[in-house]
C-alpha cells in the first residue's frame, strides 16, 4: 500500500526545504486571513517558485470568491487547490473547470452523515478530504483536532480521499493501518507552535506514516 503525504501550513522557505527533504508528496500553502499559517499571495509566489517541480504544491482556501482566484492564479502556480469552507458541488465543479486545476473538497466530520456527504462531489472534485469538524466561529482547520476513524469503516467512494484531523507522528501509523487512507494530511501535529514547523517532527510523521505502507 502506498500511502502519499501532505504536510499543509508551510511559511517559511526551510519549512518547505525540510518537507521536500522529507519526502512528502505535497507542500500545502494557507490562504486564509484568520488563521497563523495564511500566506499573502507574494509570500506563495515565493514558495511556489522554490518547489517546482520538486513537490506538488497545493493551496488551501475557504469559500473563495472569483476576484481572489483570478489574482491567485494569475500570480502562483499551484498543482491543486483544497476548497476547505462550505462550498457546494456546483460551486467545486465551477472552479475546476474556470481555473483548469485539480480540486480536492474538503468535507468536516462529525457523524456518519457527514462522511456519506462526500458522495455529492463525486463529479465535481477530484479528491475528497475527510477532516475534522470544528466548533462554530473556529477555524476550519489547522486545531489539532480528529474525528472517530471508525466512521470511515465500509466507505464506498469512486473519488481518491484522503485523512486529514488530529494526525501527528505518533498516531498516523495507527490511523492508516485503521482506516487505509490513502492519503495523510497534517497541519498542526508538525508544529512547534501554531504557524512554525518543527523539522523533527515533519521527519517522524513523514517516516512513520511510510513504515506502515512498507
Amino acid at each position: 500500500m502506498t500511502v502519499q503525504i501532505k504536510i499543509c501550513g508551510i511559511r517559511e522557505e526551510s519549512a518547505l526545504e525540510t518537507v521536500i527533504a522529507a519526502k512528502a508528496d505535497f507542500g500545502g500553502f494557507i490562504f486564509h486571513a484568520k488563521s497563523p499559517r495564511n500566506l499573502t499571495i507574494d509570500e506563495a509566489s515565493r514558495l511556489s517558485a522554490q518547489a517546482s517541480g520538486r513537490i506538488q504544491r497545493v493551496g488551501l482556501i475557504v469559500n473563495p470568491q472569483d476576484a481572489f482566484l483570478d489574482d491567485l492564479f494569475a500570480r502562483v502556480e499551484l498543482d491543486a487547490l483544497q476548497l476547505q469552507g462550505g462550498e457546494s458541488p456546483e460551486r467545486v465543479r465551477s472552479i475546476r473547470e474556470r481555473y483548469g486545476v485539480k480540486v480536492w473538497k474538503a468535507i468536516s466530520v462529525a457523524t456518519r452523515d457527514d462522511v456519506e456527504r462526500g458522495s455529492q462531489y463525486e463529479q465535481a472534485a477530484d479528491l475528497i478530504l475527510f477532516d475534522a469538524k470544528t466548533p462554530p466561529g473556529a477555524l476550519p482547520g489547522g486545531m489539532g483536532l480528529r474525528f472517530d476513524w471508525t466512521l470511515l469503516q465500509g466507505l464506498k467512494t469512486a473519488l481518491p480521499w484522503g485523512l486529514a484531523g488530529g494526525l501527528d507522528p505518533s498516531n498516523v501509523a495507527e490511523a492508516i493501518a485503521r482506516t487505509h487512507a490513502p492519503l495523510v494530511d497534517v497541519c498542526s501535529g508538525t508544529e512547534a507552535s501554531p504557524g512554525v514547523k518543527d523539522p523533527d517532527m515533519i521527519a517522524a510523521f513523514c517516516t512513520a506514516a511510510r513504515a506502515v505502507a512498507e
